[in-house]
């Protein structure tokens, strides 16, 4: 494939969620047709999108027609199967974020050794295949630890807190004795995110700091940009331009920091694609980070990240989507519904950016 990609090539996008949605009305802005490759009926990125293939990820016929099709394939979440990009790869179509990106991500300790590997600090921690390694981690790290399921799990699902040694069988049950990750609590004193994005050719392009407030594993607000975070910028941005060279990386990256009392930040974890922490760019921004990635993968220049304005991005989950005609008669808010029918606890339904007054 020759890159820059030509106006008018198909790109695809596996999954078919808000992200894919997002993702496809920027792509179409440009001029792009995408094809979205989801298992769920009447999904939301295929409803804005010029071609839904519904069929398991994994499926061969829907994955070689999309290789047929398709100039370039993207993702909107990094659960997809290892198997479909390898397929897909196998055909001879570009991918991108490539594969390395997505195995990485995928894996919670891989991803920490990888981190660490590149010159970023982390938390501590260690692998956990059983009990008795949970126990020797509580012995060399203390309680409380965190423990994660190594795959898979998001919004706070697969974790529990190991506050005494007395509990780590029971805690190891609830996360269906499946391999996992230990880690130390971290002293922090407010949690950080940035958007970075690379180009094809090695450019890197990055957003401001964000502060992100989560409840329960949950996001439900970020403030754009960070205010007092100038210190911690230089840092940040060391991190992610470390990720992104490392990874030989092509798209839109989300970093999830942790700013520790004494000023250093600590890397919570990355995700390998457009993330809810850059939502806020949607309207804070000249170029948001769905165009951003819809330009790093076809080959395009990377657009301008500077702030045009500040902005308080705030989920809309479950049964909060109700409030949308409030949200729609402030004047300085921007409503982004994502098409989803069932608003069921603690679902992502959409989020509103309000355009924060030049005195805050």
């Amino acid at each position: 494939m020759t890159f820059p990609l030509a106006p008018g090539a198909m790109i695809g996008i596996l999954g078919g969620g808000q992200l894919g949605r997002m993702l496809s009305l920027a792509a179409a802005r440009l001029g792009f047709d995408v094809t979205i490759l989801t298992p769920e009926a009447n999904a939301p990125a295929g409803r804005v999108s010029a071609r839904t293939l519904q069929a398991d990820y994994e499926d061969p016929a829907a994955l070689d027609e999309m290789a047929r099709t398709c100039a370039v394939v993207t993702f909107e979440f990094e659960n997809v199967p290892a198997a479909a990009v390898a397929h897909l790869m196998k055909k001879g179509v570009a991918v991108a974020p490539a594969a390395q990106a997505l195995a990485v991500s995928q894996d919670r300790l891989e991803e920490k050794r990888f981190a660490n590997a590149a010159g970023i600090a982390t938390v501590a921690f260690s692998a956990v295949d059983t009990v008795a390694d949970l126990n020797a981690a509580l012995a060399r790290m203390g309680a409380p630890l965190l423990l994660k399921t190594r795959r898979g799990g998001y919004d706070g699902k697969g974790q529990v807190w190991v506050r005494r040694p007395e509990d780590a069988a029971a805690a190891f049950a609830e996360i269906g004795e499946r391999p996992a990750i230990a880690e130390a609590p971290a002293d922090f004193r407010r949690e950080l995110a940035i958007i970075a994005a690379r180009g094809r050719s090695g450019e890197i392009a990055l957003y401001p700091l964000t502060e992100s407030h989560h409840e329960n594993g949950i996001l439900r607000r970020t403030t754009a940009p960070a205010r007092g975070a100038d210190k911690a910028l230089p840092e940040a941005e060391r991190m992610a331009v470390s990720l992104l060279t490392a990874l030989d990386y092509v798209g839109v990256m989300g970093i999830e920091l942790f700013e520790r009392d004494d000023g250093k930040l600590l890397l919570n974890e990355f995700a390998p694609r457009v993330h809810n922490t850059g939502h806020w760019t949607l309207d804070g921004c000249e170029v948001d980070q769905f165009e951003q990635h819809i330009r790093a993968v076809c080959g395009w220049p990377l657009g301008p990240t500077r702030a045009s304005r500040g902005v308080e991005m705030i989920n809309l989950l479950g049964e909060e989507v109700r409030a949308w005609p409030r949200y729609a008669a402030e004047p300085e808010t921007r409503v982004w519904l994502y098409g989803k029918s069932e608003a069921r606890p603690g679902r992502k339904m959409g989020h509103v950016n309000r355009m924060m007054r030049p005195e805050s």
